[in-house]
Parts: C-alpha cells; sequence; structure tokens
C-alpha cells in the first residue's frame, strides 16, 4: 500500500494472481482493520479466492438501471451495519459499473475511506477501474453524480478473463485500442489488432493468446494511469482518454442502454475519426483503416441512429461547457487533439 502520498499522483496497479491479493491488503499495513467486499453476483466465487477472509460480502446486480444513487445508500447502509469503521478497507469486485459504485460508495462512507478494485472484466482492466473515476448514473445520463478519488490499488488479475462471454472482449477491446490511438508510442496499436483479430477468428477463445493480451492490458493500464496521473481532475491532458465517448454515451442513451458501453465507444472512434477528417484534421483514409481494423477485431461501427438524433443527448453530457464539447479527435494513430465545437456544428458536419 502506499502510504503518506497524494494518490492523484500515484496510482498502484498491482499485476497478480487472484489467491495473493490478500497479502496486498493486510501484510504490513496495520491501518487496515477489517476488509469488506462488494462484488457483481456472477463473480461472487472471485471474492472468495482472494487470500484473505473478507468480514462480509455485499453482492449487486451490475446493471446500468442499477447504477444509481440508490445503490450507493444500500451499499452504505450495508457498512454502517456490518460495523466498518473509518478504517476499513472496501474491495470491488466486478466490471467497471461495480467499480463505479463502489468507488463512490466508499468515497462519501464516513466522508471517505479506503478503496481497492479487482476489475473482471477487459474494458474495466484498462479503463473503467483505473483514473479514479468513481459515480452513478442520473435518469440514464452517464455517471452525471460522483467524485475524483485513487483507489488504494488496482489489482489486475489475468484469471478473471478466462471466462468471459466474447461479447465482452469485444466491448472491452474499443478501450484498449483507444488507449494505443491516444499513444502509439510503443506501436502496441497494430500489436493489439493483430491479437484482437486473431482471438475473433478463434471463435473468441482467448486460451492461445493469454500472454499477449496480458501484456496489452498492461501497456494500456499504466498509460492511462500515466495520464490521469499527470491530470486528475481533467483540465488538459486527460481529456484525450474521451475519445469517442461524446458519441457513445448519446448512442448509449438513446439506446436505452441495451448497448454496451465498448460497443458504443468503438462506434463512437470512428465517428470522431469521420468529424475529424471532415474538419480536415484527418485523411479520410483514417476513419476507413478504423472501420477495417475494428471490424476485423469484431466491433461494432455502424451507428444505429441518424447522426442528429445523438445532438439533444449530447447536450446534456457531463463534459459539455454551456454549448461547447470539448471533442477529441484522431489526426493518425498515436495523434490525437481537442477541438471545441457545439453538438450541432459537429452533427452538421457529419451529415453533410
Amino acid at each position: 500500500m502506499t502510504e503518506g502520498i497524494n494518490m492523484a499522483e500515484v496510482i498502484n496497479i498491482v499485476h497478480c494472481g487472484i489467491s495473493e491479493v490478500g497479502k496486498y491488503l493486510k501484510e504490513g499495513n496495520s491501518i487496515v482493520s477489517r476488509v469488506f467486499v462488494v462484488c457483481d453476483r456472477n463473480v461472487r466465487r472471485l471474492a472468495e479466492r482472494i487470500g484473505v477472509e473478507a468480514d462480509g460480502i455485499f453482492e449487486l446486480d451490475a446493471t446500468e438501471g442499477n447504477k444509481d444513487f440508490s445503490t450507493v445508500v444500500e451499499i452504505d447502509r450495508w457498512l454502517m451495519e456490518q460495523g466498518a469503521d473509518r478504517n476499513a478497507l472496501v474491495l470491488g469486485i466486478g466490471g467497471g459499473i461495480t467499480t463505479d459504485m463502489t468507488g463512490f460508495a466508499a468515497s462519501v462512507y464516513k466522508r471517505g475511506v479506503r478503496f481497492a478494485f479487482i476489475p473482471t472484466t477487459l474494458l474495466s482492466q484498462v479503463d473503467a477501474a483505473i483514473g479514479g473515476k468513481n459515480g452513478v448514473n442520473l435518469d440514464s445520463y452517464k455517471n452525471m453524480i460522483g467524485v475524483i478519488r485513487q483507489p488504494e490499488a488496482v489489482f489486475i488479475c489475468p484469471e478473471s478473463l478466462e471466462t468471459l462471454p466474447y461479447r465482452q472482449i469485444v466491448s472491452g477491446a474499443s478501450e484498449l485500442l483507444k488507449t494505443f490511438i491516444i499513444d502509439n508510442s510503443k506501436g502496441l496499436y497494430e500489436e493489439a489488432v493483430k491479437t484482437l483479430s486473431a482471438i475473433r477468428q478463434a471463435g473468441g477463445d482467448i486460451s492461445g493468446y493469454s500472454q499477449s493480451l496480458n501484456s496489452l492490458i498492461a501497456e494500456a493500464a499504466m498509460i492511462k494511469a500515466g495520464i490521469a496521473g499527470r491530470d486528475p481532475f481533467e483540465k488538459g491532458e486527460r481529456r484525450l482518454l474521451n475519445l469517442g465517448h461524446t458519441f457513445a454515451h448519446a448512442i448509449e442513451k438513446l439506446s436505452g442502454e441495451n448497448i454496451p458501453h465498448g460497443e458504443a465507444v468503438s462506434i463512437g472512434i470512428v465517428l470522431a475519426a469521420r468529424l475529424a477528417g471532415k474538419l480536415g484534421l484527418a485523411e479520410t483514409a483514417l476513419s476507413d483503416r478504423l472501420e477495417a481494423d475494428f471490424k476485423a477485431c469484431g466491433m461494432s461501427v455502424l451507428c444505429p441512429f441518424e447522426v442528429g438524433e445523438l445532438t439533444g443527448a449530447m447536450r446534456k453530457d457531463k463534459k459539455a461547457e454551456g454549448n461547447i464539447i470539448h471533442f477529441i479527435l484522431p489526426s493518425g494513430i498515436g495523434d490525437v487533439s481537442v477541438k471545441d465545437m457545439t453538438p450541432v456544428e459537429a452533427t452538421r458536419l457529419l451529415q453533410e
């Protein structure tokens, strides 16, 4: 554990087996008196393998519909009933919905207790569980209520991916590729496309590609941790991590949450590349390349709505500042920038 250090500057990512988590939680860490687990009920089996006996386990249904303030209150009421004190540690085990809610609940319980995560989906391992954003939805608008507060640690445990349905692997693939579109200094975008395409050709079986996938996850996690650590409150560089997300959140809203976040992000990145082309910030070939690469990886690329329909939802995006949204647009692989526009301006250009 990192003690006496501003966790906005240091994000502690630990790669280990699930049974090794316990020693990191308690050994040499006298401040942590008890460990309380909040988990997606689908991964309860993992909660029982963390290498330390939990003082309580709270199971939840990790759906976008349940990702609201009432669930946070349920978690905090449970912590109070279990006698969790200021020195307790809350461990969130599950995908991004679970870690978002766990981090928020722990951040407001008794004005803040310590928390850590074991993300169990590809999407959460490379994105949702890293960076300190914790929150819930409001009237189906994504993450409108929340805080920025770093976990004590994020434990990346490879075995948690082994039984994931292929659709969840594909959903996480969009955030993995997004990270390397932002920072391709090691040429990992191409490696990621190659690995994800091979997994698709193998019918979604990741067993033969575990080493390559785990290496890519580790690199993507460190890239996001670096960006989030340098700009924890999203005043500059961290905005780049929103590549594709303004469009994606609108797509999710209009779909009634029937389109998962990761699938919406891949569509959103393609739309962002097309918008960059319309503005002369990128060659038309870039959006064509991204669309072809994403298809090869089994990802969604076609927006199910008319682009103009996205305008209203984008206006209510939590990152909107007045009428302006900071659209993140790619000029190339490893080259993205911020373009301030209104949703109306963006959608009009895409419709031309």
